[in-house]
């Protein structure tokens, strides 16, 4: 027998005693399963599975899923960058220059005026 993740009784049984957080999501068709587990030398990690219920060519229904896994030397880059992506796709694509691109004075002590560049006119950069 199957769970919804996909695991047999057996996979389940093992996993269990490394398993150490679990936080289940149902979105939609979608569950998803935040599970943070210890390595044998009790170091954690997350992993993060999709699932959606499927039916098979031979009519039975099974779970589909997909996995990442996480480990805690990249959660902050991770978290940074989904953090990222959500507000860009939660602002429908607009962008926003994150508080830690924005430079100081100090930074912009080397930069350039732009009013001290050259006014170029590309049409005759393709004369001779």
């Amino acid at each position: 027998m199957e769970d919804e993740k996909g695991r047999t009784d057996d996979q389940i049984e093992r996993s269990d005693k490394e398993e150490v957080f679990t936080k289940v999501v149902r979105a939609g068709k979608r569950t998803y399963f935040f599970d943070v587990k210890s390595t044998r030398h009790e170091d954690l990690y997350l992993t993060i599975t999709e699932s959606k219920k499927r039916m098979g060519k031979d009519g039975k229904m099974f779970y589909e899923k997909h996995k990442i896994f996480l480990y805690k030397e990249d959660f902050e880059k991770f978290t940074e960058g989904l953090r990222e992506a959500v507000t860009f796709a939660g602002n429908g694509g607009v962008t926003h220059a994150p508080l830690d691109a924005v430079t100081s004075d100090e930074e912009n002590a080397g930069a350039v005026p732009a009013s001290e560049f050259s006014d170029v006119d590309f049409d005759e950069l393709g004369t001779r």
